[in-house]
């Protein structure tokens, strides 16, 4: 069996789908994307699929070690992010050859459903006590939200008690049992990251998450000791030599490497079995479409310190389309009681939908994040 030919669809609201073909009729789809870079990992994802036109499929360790160990330059958002989807697909193609899902060529299920968090409040929370109690009578049991808007590296406290209000009204909201994840968006400097993280205790989150950008993972050690709230972090993160020293140095307690961000099925699986080792758990990163998401679940069937997973369904950049928009059976993301079954189909488990594919592709995005200053109009994160 031979790869012959790959297709790459930029679709709405902001993702990017690789399609790859073989001589033997079997398919695989990956979804290899950078938000907001979509264009600039669909060129690099050609480049590395030149060398992979005419291989053998099944032999995904090699090809993976190619795409990696075979440029002098190696790593990074968008190279990890190219290989990760490409990766993804040649699972997805293995599965299908011995017509198995993917989790049980990993060496089986350890779990039989997988608990799942969604999103509410959007970029700049608001009415998220609401939005959380919608979520509860839905049935999920976990949802995570942005702690703040723009924050510089000393800001005021009254951005502080906005932050602790939103999430006391989401604890109210959704009772005791709630689990919260307080995404700090990398948005919020050292200096305010321990206050927010200090005054946040008394809500009992879940996870603070990204405390502080990924090239500061140093300010873990002071945040850690000053608060009792576990710490995650990784979506920033792309190959086990970037979650080393993070592993190594202790400060961590969630890591959440994206499937389609740090070298797809293959270095994730190594990934969270490396944090395994360290008593670590993961919550996997994927604000992303239907593909990503199966990647994930096909991991996390697999990984005993997995122990949540994001998923988008309604999250705030989907406004074109939505996660179920592009599959045939739009059930095999049902949620029951905050958990999704692990999908048992070959491969991914997922069957995209061609035609309508075809239909969004022509419409395609240019998605960008925004740009955010503060109120003396330096740029602050998003």
């Amino acid at each position: 069996m031979k790869i012959t030919r790959f297709t790459l669809y930029q679709v709405p609201p902001r993702w990017l789908f690789l399609k790859i073909e073989t001589d033997a009729g079997f398919v695989g789809w990956g979804e290899p994307v950078i938000e907001g870079k979509a264009a600039t990992v669909a060129a690099a994802v050609a480049e590395l699929m030149e060398n992979l036109l005419g291989k053998n499929p099944l032999n995904i360790e090699d090809h993976w070690q190619v795409m990696y160990r075979g440029g002098f330059y190696r790593g990074g958002p968008i190279l990890m992010s190219a290989i990760a989807g490409i990766d993804q697909a040649l699972w997805d193609i293995k599965g299908k050859y011995h017509n198995a899902p993917i989790h049980q060529l990993l060496g089986g299920r350890v779990r039989d459903v997988m608990r799942v968090y969604t999103w509410i409040g959007g970029d700049r929370p608001t009415e998220v006590g609401i939005a959380a109690a919608n979520m509860v009578a839905k049935g999920f049991t976990a949802v995570k939200m942005n702690a703040t808007g723009e924050m510089d590296y000393v800001d005021s406290f009254e951005k502080i008690d906005l932050a602790l209000a939103r999430i006391a009204a989401v604890r109210e909201a959704g009772g005791p049992g709630l689990g919260i994840g307080i995404d700090f968006h990398g948005r919020v400097h050292k200096p305010m990251a321990k206050v927010l993280a200090k005054e946040l205790e008394a809500y009992r989150p879940m996870f603070i998450e990204e405390p502080v950008l990924p090239q500061n993972n140093e300010a873990l050690r002071d945040i850690a000791n000053h608060c009792s709230i576990p710490i995650a972090t990784g979506e920033r993160m792309f190959s086990r030599w970037d979650f080393k020293q993070l592993l190594i140095d202790g400060y961590v307690d969630i890591i959440q490497p994206d499937l389609s961000h740090a070298g797809g099925i293959t270095e994730c699986k190594k990934i969270i079995s490396m944090a395994e080792a360290f008593d670590v758990a993961a919550a996997p990163h994927c604000p992303l479409g239907p593909i990503a998401l199966a990647a994930c679940l096909q991991v996390d069937a697999t990984c005993h310190n997995a122990f949540i997973q994001e998923q988008s369904l309604g999250i705030h950049y989907n406004r074109e389309n939505d996660l179920l928009d592009y599959l045939v059976d739009k059930t095999v993301f049902d949620y029951e009681k905050g958990f999704c079954k692990i999908p048992e189909g070959p491969g991914l488990g997922i069957e995209i939908n061609e035609e309508y594919l075809l239909s969004r592709a022509a419409i395609g995005h240019n998605w960008h994040n925004p740009i955010w200053r503060n109120e003396d109009g330096s740029v602050a994160e998003w």
